[in-house]
């Protein structure tokens, strides 16, 4: 399990944007990028080529789920 410390630190390194702890995954804030980091063994995996995009659905989603605001 990822801390919260360790989340309040964390960002997408793509963007530097804040990350929502979304089961075994950290999904970025960012509406454009979307982008979804795994979590391996309590080592999240913060490069942007081991990521995935999320469809803008998907994304919104994990967004409702976690009450973060976008526009």
């Amino acid at each position: 399990m990822i801390s919260k410390e360790l989340l309040e630190i964390l960002c997408c390194p793509e963007t530097k944007a804040d990350l929502v702890l979304d089961g075994n995954f950290l999904v970025s804030t960012d509406k454009n990028t979307r982008r979804r980091y795994r979590i391996e063994d309590n080592i999240p995996i913060m490069l942007i080529e081991e990521s995935e995009q999320l469809s803008l659905e998907e994304w919104q989603s994990v967004m409702d789920k976690h009450n973060i605001k976008t526009m």
